[in-house]
């Protein structure tokens, strides 16, 4: 933005001096041009999110936050609706005792490595006239010893075990492209048509599915539905998290962005809390589903309006006539804001996406490429940490301690972003957080016939909350140097990636885990490969959020071999490179 309010800004010209004497040897009669420069405007961005004033502004980073409380509820509560407990087939009579147990089922082997096997939870014997005569696949239903989770879920409920197990690595793929294609659809819808509009299309779309699959009759109706309830939910988490990084000033991204992040993992930890007092699938689904109708509200004019940053960019004069409104009664009120909006009345010439400048944006198309990358290794790789002990002792681990480490992992990696990140750039920490994932992968993989039990615990754990401290700050550096006008679909490309990466976890379920260690390898591989491709990315701390392409074009990595230049003048000396 230029001003042309002040006579300091734009001097005029003034006469050079005689090119015997510098410019500093005439003190007593400084030139215009010598006049010391008032300090610049912040970016027309920031003086339109300042035109908000600081009340109003804390109030809409509170409400674009609230939303991701029950949002948890939403997008992470497959682990609880899909959890298998031990089950048997279902003997005629009451409760069987251990005897009639041994009697009437075929002992099996284990699965994996190092399991001693146990009785069969798909077979029974064949009795004839008291004796067995074969077996044969369970012909009265399962009987399943809940001693985790819910006591009612989708498996208990639809005996979604033996021959109808593969629907349940089915229904989690189905939600992982579900929040695949919502980041993306509503990603690019939030560029297209504003970050207002498509919240509140998500938000109406999720309290729909939202009761939908409450009622599901069947499985492929259930499918069905959360496949649309990921999208919606996807939508509302995307448009959110550009709107609320968009509300705020350089000095508070970091901060609003933990803010949030904790908020979710809150969320988290009461949906186990929720999921032990309900006990049922369905109204865990609605304690999440029922509060999003309350946000609806925001579609009120006035309540929650649309970002500003994103206004500059569109032909929305009504809205922009609003802001300056709004700028001129906080004026009185605020004597912080930046009231320089004169200057940007709205217009035709206001720069618009062009495709063959996109194309043609090879740093921006760089940085998407490498963050991209990043975020598929870390968000896939999880899912390794968390069940290596399993695949490698044989022994699986608790649900709840498997839950509860995934999600305090997740907690912990915000608040060393929240430590560290302002202090030593984006871009140092994702590196330091990719290496460390990859030295635990190492250790893991080249030593686990040598670490003990504790040893195995160690490195996962360290390997988990790296993965996800990089996941996070992933997203977050994409939202930072992607300009406002590709931000959404670029951001949600970002969190689309991560989606393929977790993939692999219900892929790996259905085989039994066969193959773990070849998957792990690769993921280690490729998280080496990600360390060495994240020095290519720019720094982002402190700098304003780029509005154009052009302005993406400029985040750069600086050269490793720049040279420094002198320009101070010693001894009264100009300098000639001046």
């Amino acid at each position: 933005m230029t001003s042309t309010s002040s006579p300091l800004a734009s001097p005029s010209p003034s006469p050079s001096p005689p090119p015997s004497l510098p410019s500093s040897s005439t003190p007593s009669s400084p030139a215009p041009s010598t006049l010391p420069l008032p300090p610049s405007l912040p970016p027309t961005g920031e003086v339109m999110v300042l035109a908000l004033g600081r009340k109003k502004q804390r109030v809409l980073i509170a409400l674009s936050i609230l939303p991701n409380l029950f949002l948890a509820f939403l997008l992470s509560s497959d682990p609880l609706l899909t959890l298998a407990s031990p089950h048997h087939c279902r003997l005629p009579g009451p409760s069987p005792s251990p005897q009639v147990l041994n009697a009437s089922l075929p002992w099996e082997k284990g699965g994996r490595q190092g399991e001693s096997g146990g009785l069969s939870q798909c077979k029974q014997y064949l009795m004839v006239n008291g004796t067995q005569a074969g077996v044969e696949d369970c012909e009265a239903g399962w009987d399943y010893n809940v001693t985790e989770g819910l006591k009612n879920n989708i498996v208990t409920e639809w005996d979604l075990v033996c021959g109808q197990y593969w629907l349940v690595p089915l229904e989690e793929v189905c939600f992982i492209l579900g929040a695949l294609v919502g980041y993306l659809g509503f990603g690019f819808t939030a560029d297209r048509l504003g970050r207002l509009k498509a919240l509140l299309s998500s938000l109406t779309l999720s309290v729909v599915f939202g009761v939908l699959v409450c009622v599901a009759p069947s499985p492929p109706i259930f499918i069905v539905m959360r496949f649309c309830l990921a999208t919606a939910s996807a939508g509302v988490y995307l448009t959110l998290y550009i709107t609320r990084l968009e509300l705020c000033d350089p000095s508070l991204r970091l901060l609003v962005t933990v803010i949030a992040g904790l908020t979710t993992f809150t969320g988290e930890l009461l949906l186990l809390g929720v999921a032990l007092g309900c006990q049922t699938w369905r109204g865990l689904l609605g304690t999440g589903a029922a509060p999003l109708i309350l946000f609806l509200c925001y579609g009120i004019p006035g309540v929650f309006p649309e970002s500003p940053r994103w206004l500059l960019l569109s032909e929305r004069s009504g809205d922009m006539n609003s802001f300056s409104e709004r700028r001129d009664s906080n004026r009185e009120r605020d004597d912080e804001s930046f009231t320089e909006l004169e200057s940007e009345q709205p217009s035709s010439s206001r720069p618009q996406l062009s495709f063959h400048e996109l194309v043609h944006s090879r740093n921006i198309w760089k940085n998407i490429c490498v963050l991209g990358f990043t975020s598929f290794i870390s968000h896939g790789i999880s899912h390794c940490y968390s069940s290596f002990r399993g695949d490698v002792r044989g022994t699986t681990p608790s649900f709840y301690w498997t839950y509860l480490l995934s999600v305090c992992a997740g907690g912990g990696a915000w608040l060393l972003l929240w430590a560290t990140v302002n202090r030593c750039g984006r871009r140092g920490i994702l590196l330091l957080a990719m290496t460390l994932t990859g030295l635990a992968s190492l250790i893991l993989l080249g030593l686990m016939e040598y670490l003990s039990e504790s040893a195995i615990t160690v490195f996962s754990v360290m390997g988990l909350f790296a993965s996800q401290a990089a996941a996070h700050l992933c997203i977050f550096f994409t939202a930072e140097i992607m300009p406002t006008v590709i931000r959404g679909a670029f951001v949600g490309a970002v969190l689309a990636l991560g989606c393929v990466g977790r993939l692999s976890s219900p892929l790996m379920d259905l085989r039994n885990h066969y193959g773990y260690f070849l998957h792990h390898v690769v993921y280690s591989s490729l998280a080496l490969l990600a360390v060495l491709s994240i020095l290519l990315l720019p720094e982002s701390k402190r700098k304003p959020l780029p509005q154009t392409l052009g302005d993406g074009e400029q985040y750069r990595r600086p050269p490793l071999g720049r040279r420094r230049r002198d320009n101070v003048p010693l001894l009264a000396t100009p300098n000639p490179e001046t």
